[in-house]
């Protein structure tokens, strides 16, 4: 039993298949305007695409621009989205708001509130089933929805971006408490965050532009990137281009040096090259006589990083490939480090892993 999905919603420039095993937890990362809540949004029923089809455990809930039409409406499709806000009733309590779940899945009242009270208890806000929406903290609304979520005995539970609007201090609890009550459902999680997609994601899915350019098991994508979205996420420095032999051609003209990691490539395949932004030097002038990689950049920002700052640039001209380099404040100040100055990143070949792309 599992979730299928191959849709087209061409009017959001999305075109994206992907499937969901029963009982996996799949995230799907992107950056903003990729198409992750488009996704979430047709797999609860809330948009229709215009060419496609859903199915889940084998009953197609969505198909679409095939010559026939079907469209399983939210409520009887056994999925829950939960989004950034809990969006709680504010005129009942806790527990009512979580036994509406099981009461709109057909559940008599007694029933559906003594399961109310076991989610409630379960999420760690059992003592605070008689309290409104107005009467809770933003970690404890959410919770409640949660628990609202999956007293619906949802076959699939959609999760777009669920901690985003909970405060620093708040998401790593909230972090743990989904680990635990995710494990063995089928899930899928759209976030932003790397630490989401590593402890409670099974397998992940990166869409850029409605596509999807990656995907595998959660520690494969996010330690081997092969997008530049993954590479970001994952803190990594990512430089696409073509393997001559003995170097990366990259896409901009530079050569890139470095180790192959995994199977070697052929002269001719399509590579990525990674590096940490930590191994990176950064020099006022160009690097002559040396075995490093160097790259002249221009820098495009400087951002705080505890007692570092990361220092961004692009090679290759204007919307070229973005790189960054992690400095200390010293070296910031005395190589008078500024937005539009030219530089030269360098990192040593050891420190680069080349994979096919």
């Amino acid at each position: 039993m599992s979730l299928e999905l191959d849709v087209r919603v061409p009017e959001r420039d999305v075109e994206a298949a992907l499937t969901v095993a029963d009982g996996e937890t799949l995230a799907v990362l992107g950056p903003n305007g990729a198409g992750k809540s488009t996704l979430l949004a047709v797999m609860a029923g809330l948009v229709r695409p215009r060419h496609g089809r859903v199915v889940l455990d084998g009953r197609e809930l969505t198909v679409a621009g095939v010559g026939r039409s079907v469209h399983v409406p939210p409520h009887d499709r056994r999925t829950a989205l939960l989004g950034q806000e809990p969006l709680l009733f504010p005129h009942l309590s806790a527990l009512d708001n979580v036994a509406f779940g099981a009461r709109s899945a057909g559940a008599a009242r007694r029933e559906s509130r003594e399961r109310a009270q076991g989610w409630l208890d379960r999420l760690g806000v059992g003592e605070l089933s008689g309290r409104r929406p107005g009467q809770l903290s933003g970690g404890q609304s959410q919770r409640v929805a949660v628990a609202r979520a999956l007293a619906a005995d949802p076959r699939v539970l959609l999760l777009d971006e669920p901690m985003a609007a909970l405060d620093v201090d708040v998401a790593p609890a909230m972090r743990q408490l989904l680990r635990g009550v995710l494990a063995d459902r089928t899930v899928v999680l759209v976030t932003h965050d790397v630490l989401d997609a590593l402890l409670l994601a099974d397998r992940v899915v990166v869409l850029e532009a409605g596509r999807v350019v990656e995907e595998g098991p959660a520690t494969e994508v996010l330690s081997r990137p092969r997008s530049p979205f993954a590479a970001r996420l994952a803190g990594l420095n990512l430089v696409e281009g073509t393997w001559t032999g003995e170097e990366v051609r990259s896409d901009w003209g530079s050569a890139v040096r470095g180790l192959a990691s995994g199977p070697v490539p052929q002269p001719g395949d399509r590579v990525v090259a990674t590096f940490r932004p930590h191994a990176v030097a950064v020099y006022r002038a160009p690097v002559t006589g040396s075995p490093r990689n160097s790259f002249a950049v221009t820098v495009t920002g400087l951002e705080p990083l505890g007692d570092l700052v990361r220092v961004r640039a692009v090679a290759g001209g204007q919307g070229g490939q973005g790189l960054a380099a992690d400095v200390t404040v010293q070296s910031v100040a005395a190589l008078e480090l500024a937005a539009g100055q030219q530089v030269t990143f360098s990192v040593k070949a050891t420190e680069v892993a080349v994979y096919p792309l």
